[in-house]
């Protein structure tokens, strides 16, 4: 064979072998390219469906609990677990995305028809996005008899049935466990009155049915207590002030001051009280009236006298247990008192306070702003 053959017979085989190879090629690209369309398709649909509501229809509300300290993974794993969103890892990489922060612990009512951006305006805001059939205000100052009248009104659950929970004590013990921050067993002293007293926190609570049961209602009151009550855990520690402590003077400082700036400044004098050696009594009427059970206009002299371990007349230091639920405010002013060397301040009837250093000044104060009549 003549080398001009060979050539042509080599360039041939050539030409033959970079057909299959560009073939070969070419068919590796087509491939590439399906698997990834394919790879993109799915890729879509899975960030689609994770960003889209579970079910545009359905509006049936559900009942979501986020805890304290719960950090977006953990939010975006109860949310899927309860059925809110489709995907917990597309609900977290959005809300990274968008930079969201703030959410709030608490109880919401939300639908698997709801958005992703409406689900995160409810959990930073700490409302719900669906309209409540009705709402219920438990005014700042109410005791667990004043509750139970007040639900026994405006909702289904009647007040013997509340009471009976407020003493039932494996219902109590339950509750305990599922607040063990909250709830210690403080509230089980032999003297207190009711041991959920003080811890059902007063708001407006909205309900989404018609027929609330009382243990949905006071997990929604104890929920809310604790969330305000873990905002001052490190304030109660510097001052050496248990949970129980603080709400029991808490409830003291919101029957006797309405401004915030008064609440301060009682808050200071009931402190020197406790601080002085010894400690003097607290002689705060509230605590009177609590003791007594009964409402009076007036606390007479003769009040003074009744013996009950709620009587701060009666007894130094605070008393078992709080006298009733609170503000914000009042709890602030009790672990946050205004520093001064008041020990006595008295209420005029207009409601307006005046403080003294000592006894002697605050005699003053009590003939000049609050005379008692002979009846007193």
């Amino acid at each position: 064979m003549s080398p001009s053959n060979d050539y042509n017979s080599i360039k041939q085989e050539r030409a033959k072998e970079a057909g299959i190879v560009r073939k070969v090629v070419l068919i590796v690209i087509l491939v590439a390219l399906i698997v990834f369309g394919i790879a993109g398709y799915f890729i879509y649909n899975y960030v689609s469906e994770g960003l889209s509501p579970v079910d545009p229809e359905d509006d049936e509300l559900v009942e979501v609990e986020i805890p304290m300290g719960s950090n977006v993974g953990d939010i975006a794993e109860i949310l899927e677990e309860n059925d809110i969103i489709n995907n917990a890892t597309i609900f977290q990489t959005y809300v990274t995305f968008k930079n969201e922060s703030g959410f709030q612990a608490g109880e919401y009512t939300l639908s698997r028809s709801l958005e992703l951006d409406e689900i995160i305006e409810s959990l930073k805001t700490g409302r719900i996005m669906l309209e409540p059939l009705f709402s219920v205000t438990i005014p700042e100052g109410s005791n667990i008899e004043r509750i139970a009248e007040i639900l026994d009104n405006e909702t289904s659950i009647e007040e013997d049935e509340f009471m009976e929970y407020m003493t039932d004590e494996e219902y109590i013990e339950s509750l305990m466990e599922e607040y063990s921050g909250l709830l210690t067993e403080d509230i089980l002293h032999e003297d207190v009155r009711y041991p959920l007293e003080g811890y059902l926190y007063a708001i407006t609570y909205d309900f989404h049915e018609e027929d609330p049961s009382v243990e949905e209602v006071v997990d929604k009151m104890l929920q809310q207590t604790q969330n305000r009550v873990y905002e001052y855990i490190d304030d109660m520690d510097a001052r050496g002030m248990s949970i129980h402590e603080a709400l029991t003077l808490a409830s003291i400082i919101e029957l006797e001051a309405v401004g915030e700036e008064d609440r301060l400044k009682i808050s200071g004098v009931f402190h020197n009280r406790l601080n002085e050696e010894p400690p003097m009594a607290l002689q705060t009427d509230p605590t009177v009236l609590y003791a007594m059970g009964e409402h009076h206009q007036r606390v007479l002299y003769e009040h003074l006298e009744y013996e009950h371990p709620y009587n701060t007349y009666q007894n130094t230091g605070l008393p078992p247990g709080p006298i009733s639920n609170f503000h914000e405010s009042a709890l602030r002013a009790s672990v946050n008192p205004e520093y001064h060397d008041y020990l006595y301040f008295v209420a005029s009837y207009e409601g307006e306070n005046y403080f003294a250093e000592t006894y002697e000044e605050h005699q003053q104060n009590i003939e000049e702003h609050r005379p008692r009549d002979d009846e007193e």
